[in-house]
């Protein structure tokens, strides 16, 4: 995980004449649309600007190619990939007027299509070649956490905080399965070991504590591949949705989750909402994933920025 401090963070202008970096994961989606990569190159070609694919092997390298792509003058950013990859390359351009463009080709591409994007990689490509042509763009809200360091990340979907960053930091750990069933293990065992945990939450500076096993700071609605955590959510109203799910037993937390894909979950009476401009959020022992990524141990604020990133839609 590569992290900056707010200093390090220089805005950048794109440049008309410059090319269109594209960061892809060969690897996103287990690779099912790797073969179509090509296609979306060639098409992209046709928007009348020079297409640059950038190399990177690991997701540290994908992140510091795009804050290069960006310093260097490139005139738009693409991402073809997952919400891993899409969360890389909003590191370079948030805060930017280098306009983006998010590929869904992913396992979970919650963002791209939060925001109004294809769920179809090709099609995706398309409504990109046609903003580009017309020199339009769509302006969305990211959300800024930053940890008691003073290390910074954005991000566009959603924060998780609570049981399901702890089942991603314990299927991160474990060597053994391999694949999906690593982190149906992970779920297993964290639910054997299942508790509620005690934060610290300021919304709009205004203090409570609580118990929860569930703990969600969304941009978007979506997190893991359409769950809808945060069901209001909306990247364009400059705020933050918070969920947070109380006291539950192991039971209720199975009974609820599955009503996650539809967002009725925030009618258990065990379940808060809150919405504010600026959240911040404390515990012992969490480090959060967001967009499905590792990111900042608590505690974090996280700050809802207007307009931060602009979309190729």
């Amino acid at each position: 995980m590569l992290a900056v401090t707010a200093d390090d963070h220089l805005p950048a202008a794109p440049s008309p004449g410059g090319p269109v970096a594209v960061l892809a994961n060969p690897t996103a989606g287990r690779g099912r649309h790797r073969g179509m990569l090509p296609r979306m190159l060639e098409r992209l070609a046709t928007a009348g600007r020079p297409v640059q694919l950038l190399e990177a092997r690991t997701p540290e390298e994908a992140e510091a190619a795009c804050r290069t792509a960006v310093a260097d003058g490139v005139s738009a950013l693409l991402a073809v990939g997952g919400d891993g990859t899409v969360h890389r390359a909003l590191q370079a351009v948030a805060g930017t007027a280098v306009p983006f463009g998010p590929v869904p080709a992913g396992t979970g591409n919650d963002f791209a299509v939060d925001t109004g994007f294809p769920a179809d990689p090709l099609a995706a490509v398309e409504v990109v070649v046609a903003a580009l042509r017309d020199g339009r763009t769509h302006p969305v809200d990211l959300a800024r956490m930053t940890g008691a360091d003073g290390v910074h990340r954005w991000y566009g979907a959603v924060l998780a905080a609570g049981f399901d960053a702890i089942v991603n930091e314990r299927a991160n750990r474990m060597r053994w399965p391999r694949g999906p069933r690593r982190y149906d293990l992970a779920i297993l065992v964290e639910l054997a070991r299942l508790r509620p945990r005690r934060y610290t939450l300021r919304i709009d500076g205004e203090a409570q504590e609580l118990d929860a096993v569930l703990v969600a700071v969304g941009n978007c609605p979506t997190y893991g591949g359409g769950m809808r955590i945060c069901p209001d959510a909306d990247p364009t109203d400059g705020l933050l949705d918070v969920v947070v799910g109380g006291r539950f037993d192991r039971r209720t937390l199975m009974r609820v989750k599955p009503r996650i894909y539809q967002g009725t979950h925030v009618r258990h009476p065990l379940v808060r909402t809150y919405r504010a401009r600026t959240v911040e959020l404390a515990a012992d022992g969490i480090t959060t994933y967001a967009d499905g990524e590792r990111s900042l141990d608590l505690p974090v604020t996280v700050t809802a920025v207007p307009a931060a990133v602009r979309l190729l839609c």
